[in-house]
């Protein structure tokens, strides 16, 4: 026996309203399902090709001699040696030009992230005759090229006899980087609201207390992002550090010269270990204070 439905006339558009949404959602599911494939697909591509130079410097600083005269290039190297690396680890020049550049590198952080980190705040939180020209002036500063300074800047350390010293090269370091650090900052401090320093006014603290207690610890990630972006331009800078500095006392993106010259053949592996070695550093600070930025930022969300 068999049971017949019959659908009102009435009602048939209605239940066909209700059928068509459903088979259209599972047609634009495998649609939505494929792009994001897609992307997948496209954001990997896009991640080799930016990884391939840091892939290449590394086979490159473990590639032996012989293979460097091959007309060939070694895409995957087969028998890896480390040599490269204790011929750079045992060059004493190494070691003087690391100690160099950290010195330098700790001076121009610090003395930069807290002028800049002062300057912030005071554009940020005070209303003061001149404000706008210096937001202005800081635009012009990072308008005017680098080499255009070179001999103004030379000059000026001649005359304070700062020439080929740590402390010179630290201050035009300083220079070029409080007026970004400055920007950093400044949007980061008008990112806090300031009724919460108000409040804590209102409770009893001082300004300074207040801004201290309230403010500092939510601004913790624009500090770490300014002195990441400090830290990366006094270690990796070159052309400040040529024009300043002289033999026997040099940064290390200088020390690499050493590998190459009219009368040698680049030793191409040597500046591959080298420049890992370099890079190293910059690469594990990095790695270390992205968590603890992350954390900041969580930590600020959840004050607020």
């Amino acid at each position: 026996m068999t049971t017949t439905t019959h659908v009102p006339a009435g009602k048939s558009d209605t239940a066909q309203e209700h059928i068509t949404p459903g088979a259209h959602q599972r047609h634009r599911r495998p649609r939505g399902r494929r792009a994001r494939n897609a992307a997948d697909v496209f954001a990997v591509v896009v991640g080799l090709f930016w990884f391939f130079p840091i892939y290449w410097m590394i086979s490159s600083a473990l590639l032996p001699n012989s293979e460097f005269r091959s007309s060939t290039p070694t895409f995957v190297n087969t028998s890896p040696t480390f040599e490269h690396f204790t011929g750079v680890l045992q060059d004493d020049r190494f070691w003087s030009a690391m100690t160099v550049s950290m010195q330098v590198t700790v001076i121009a952080v610090i003395v930069a992230v807290s002028l800049a980190f002062l300057s912030a705040v005071a554009i940020s939180r005070f209303r003061f005759r001149g404000r706008k020209a210096i937001i202005a002036c800081i635009l012009v500063i990072q308008m005017i090229p680098a080499e255009a300074l070179f001999i103004s800047q030379y000059k000026m350390l001649d005359g304070w006899n700062l020439l080929n010293s740590v402390v010179g090269l630290s201050i035009l370091y300083i220079g070029i980087i409080v007026p970004f650090n400055i920007w950093i900052l400044k949007g980061f401090v008008d990112g806090v609201p300031e009724e919460l320093e108000q409040a804590a006014m209102i409770d009893g603290c001082t300004r300074f207390a207040a801004f201290f207690r309230i403010t500092l610890p939510l601004l913790g990630p624009g500090l770490v992002t300014g002195a990441i972006f400090a830290t990366i331009t006094a270690w990796n800078e070159y052309t400040l550090a040529l024009v300043v500095m002289s033999d026997g006392n040099q940064t290390l993106p200088l020390w690499l010269q050493y590998f190459s010259g009219a009368n040698q053949a680049t030793n191409w592996g040597g500046i591959m270990a080298g420049s890992l070695l370099i890079a190293l550093p910059v690469i594990i600070l990095f790695m270390t204070v992205q968590t603890k930025m992350a954390a900041g930022l969580t930590n600020g969300a959840v004050k607020g």
